[in-house]
């Protein structure tokens, strides 16, 4: 009997870490194998060769080494397919749709496969290297790296944009069924070009593409290893609606609205005004991570320490660059607050105060993209609302999309991101966002790892909403999220790169080694990209940095604190809470 217990024991120790008391019981994670490497057998006899249910290949062909180039190195031989899945005519709108796809399969292969989420609302192949898929100018594409990666349409044509969203099942695809029809599929075209299935798969994208990426990893856990998402919009849907709803305030303090005969609200806060913002954020934070240097590493200490109404500086008589009005300030305070609709529920998280908002790309989602046919008023007219937006004219017409924007009533219109309809079965907050997003135990136990790269400047995807999907995520995992998903904010940067900021890491490596050798990234090293630059010079860096600062970018919650030493280099920090 003695023994018996003893082995009963002894399995329950080997299945779960258990802290004192055992209250915190931890499953022990397997740790999955490392790759193996193959060398491409056939390209173009895919063409004839190669056999999926409801796919057609429309070329296969030799890539010579030095055709494509990355960061100013060679893109070495590899294999580009081409072809479409689930070719079909819409007896909604009656346009043709497929899932339009890009493989390309190195010559030389490192046994991985990478699922290249794109961005915005998809309906181009991307080229299938993998350099799309965040970071400022990657020094080394996945395809470099010896991948073999996927790329796709996600279900429609550029020229169906937005309209793609009047057929129900154009919206699935988009939303994730694409993901989860090609992925199958890429793995028997793999296995057919090298005669062995990938060892190892991984799905990553930024922006809609890590979107994709933190969808993959709540429906299609069995398909993936790593999960890599950059500036995720996983709330898409409701980040659109927040955005729509802040057009009325720039609209109160715009001086102008239309600029080259396009709606433009920059008037609002431009560049000028915006940086006055940010050297009051600088003045009040910037020195919390114990080094002035222009980046604002502890984004808590600073929410608590900046107030925009108490700390920027008001005109005492027009507008002049130098100051803002105290209706600016107002519209600033309520902008970066969450937006709630009159019964007290919040849609989308607040955005937090960080110098990045002196960047481009913070006016181009904010002031540009909120109001014309591109971005946020046909996406949600079109694709998010059930049913959709009636007048079709509106996808095209400028003039109307700002109207929309501007009548757009956050009580009524913003309860169509949640709704059914007729012959639209799945709503918006269904089909574009994780199901059950705070619970990963398909991927964690696998040995799956996950690590999710946002900017604290994202003015479209918030990094708050972010780190509370992580903090509820943690919490659901009693404290241990980190054994299995760990997320990384980048000061400074905007929406997937760009702005005051060392946005160049190589977050694909750090994933692999997690996933394949069990080495946790405890820091990423990224740099700034100043003159030189192979990856593409960053414009926008302050004028006082060194061309090739350095710093560390630390899981949260932790911060990189300077300890001592040159100012402009990552060994000099520390990851410290």
């Amino acid at each position: 009997m003695r023994l018996m217990a003893l082995g009963l024991l002894a399995t329950l120790a080997s299945g779960y870490l258990t802290g004192c008391g055992g209250s915190d019981a931890q499953p022990i994670l397997p740790q999955l194998s490392a790759a193996q490497p193959a060398t491409l057998a056939r390209c173009t006899e895919l063409l004839s060769r190669f056999s999926y249910a409801n796919t057609r290949l429309l070329s296969a062909e030799v890539v010579a080494s030095g055709v494509l180039s990355n960061a100013g190195q060679a893109v070495a031989e590899h294999c580009k397919v081409s072809g479409s899945m689930n070719e079909r005519v819409s007896a909604v709108d009656g346009q043709r749709y497929a899932i339009g796809f890009e493989m390309r399969l190195p010559k030389d292969w490192n046994g991985r496969f990478l699922y290249q989420g794109n961005g915005g609302t998809d309906g181009v192949v991307v080229l299938a290297d993998g350099a799309s898929i965040g970071s400022g100018g990657m020094l080394r594409s996945p395809l470099q790296m010896g991948m073999a990666v996927i790329s796709s349409d996600a279900g429609h044509t550029a020229a169906q944009n937005p309209l793609f969203g009047i057929d129900p099942q154009a919206r699935l695809d988009y939303g994730y069924q694409a993901v989860g029809t090609l992925t199958p599929m890429a793995k028997s075209l793999i296995q057919a070009a090298y005669g062995k299935a990938p060892d190892r798969s991984y799905v990553a994208g930024t922006s809609n593409g890590g979107r994709h990426a933190m969808v993959a990893a709540a429906r299609y856990a069995a398909l993936f290893d790593g999960v890599l998402a950059h500036s995720p919009g996983f709330n898409l849907p409701r980040a659109a609606v927040a955005n729509l709803s802040n057009v009325k305030l720039w609209d109160t303090v715009a001086t102008t609205k239309v600029v080259n005969n396009l709606p433009d609200y920059e008037s609002a806060l431009p560049a000028s005004e915006r940086q006055v913002v940010a050297n009051a954020i600088l003045a009040r934070c910037d020195a919390l991570d114990g080094l002035a240097d222009g980046l604002v590493q502890d984004l808590a200490a600073c929410q608590a320490a900046f107030d925009p109404i108490r700390d920027l500086p008001a005109c005492s008589g027009a507008r002049d660059g130098t100051c803002l009005s105290s209706t600016q300030k107002a519209v600033i305070a309520k902008v970066y607050g969450p937006v709630r609709n009159s019964a007290g529920e919040t849609l989308y998280s607040g955005f937090p105060f960080d110098p990045g908002i002196a960047q481009v790309g913070w006016a181009d989602w904010k002031f540009r993209n909120s109001v014309r046919t591109a971005r946020n008023p046909v996406s949600v007219g079109y694709i998010f609302s059930s049913p959709p937006y009636a007048d079709l004219s509106m996808a095209s017409d400028t003039t109307k999309s700002a109207a929309f924007a501007l009548s757009y009533n956050l009580e009524t219109e913003s309860a169509k991101i949640f709704a059914t309809s007729g012959i639209y079965t799945e709503s918006a907050l269904s089909f574009m966002t994780p199901p059950n997003p705070f619970r990963l135990d398909a991927l964690r136990d696998k040995g799956g790892k996950m690590m999710v790269v946002h900017g604290a400047a994202d003015p479209i995807f918030s990094v708050d909403d972010t780190l509370a999907w992580y903090r509820t995520l943690n919490d659901g995992a009693l404290g241990r999220a980190d054994r299995f998903t760990r997320v990384f904010v980048v000061p400074g940067m905007g929406h997937s790169r760009g702005g005051p900021a060392t946005d160049q890491y190589d977050a694909v490596t750090a994933l692999i080694d997690w996933v394949e050798a069990g080495k946790a990234p405890e820091r990423l090293t990224a740099v700034a990209r100043g003159a030189g630059n192979a990856g593409g010079v960053n414009t926008e860096l302050p004028a006082g940095w060194s061309a090739t600062r350095s710093r560390p970018l630390c899981p949260y919650p932790l911060v990189a604190r300077y300890q001592s030493g040159n100012p402009e280099v990552a060994e000099s920090f520390a990851c410290k809470p």
